[in-house]
């Protein structure tokens, strides 16, 4: 599967375009955090841009959710280990998060809404007019971008990256997409 095919499935599935920032901004984050691991980063960089493929039919039933995508994109033809990680990243289902690019797409998921609140309470609203220690911060008030799962971005040790080092690869690669994300 190449990324052209992967976003012609996307705009198929997805009309809403804050969704679709999302998982541009998710793409971009694991294309970085493949180059991080010497892994295939056309691989990773689909998984995340799949990833949430069925939630404008499932966002009312995070039961299904993951669940419809991975059957749609088996159905498409897509490899084994993308949707195994687009199932395994919503943890509702309990699945076990085996390889590197499932753990990856786990902890990247919420990432991206972190930092894309933190930039839009920044002056400027942009990418480039926070760091990594603004997201940190961010990060560790409880009241702030409640809907980023901190439990699940914690998961980053899991790579083993600390918080600070995740979140500055995620800040990075997004920066790369600025333009897209409008940010």
């Amino acid at each position: 599967m190449n990324r052209e095919n992967a976003l012609k499935h996307v705009k198929d599935n997805i009309k809403n375009k804050n969704l679709l920032k999302h998982m541009y901004a998710v793409e971009a984050v694991m294309r970085g955090l493949a180059e991080i691991f010497c892994e295939n980063k056309d691989k990773w960089g689909i998984s995340g841009l799949v990833h949430d493929i069925d939630y404008d039919t499932t966002a009312d039933d995070l039961e299904r959710h993951s669940l419809i995508g991975g059957a749609m994109l088996e159905e498409l033809g897509y490899d084994a280990d993308i949707v195994y990680a687009v199932k395994a990243h919503n943890k509702v289902h309990g699945l076990e998060r085996k390889s590197l690019m499932d753990k990856a797409l786990f902890c990247t998921d919420p990432l991206t809404g972190l930092i894309v609140a933190s930039a839009l309470i920044s002056p400027a609203k942009k990418l480039h007019a926070i760091d990594t220690q603004f997201v940190v911060n961010r990060f560790h008030e409880k009241t702030f971008a409640k809907g980023a799962n901190r439990d699940q971005i914690k998961a980053c040790s899991d790579l083993g990256l600390t918080l600070e080092e995740f979140i500055s690869i995620g800040l990075e690669s997004m920066r790369q997409i600025n333009d897209i994300l409008g940010l």
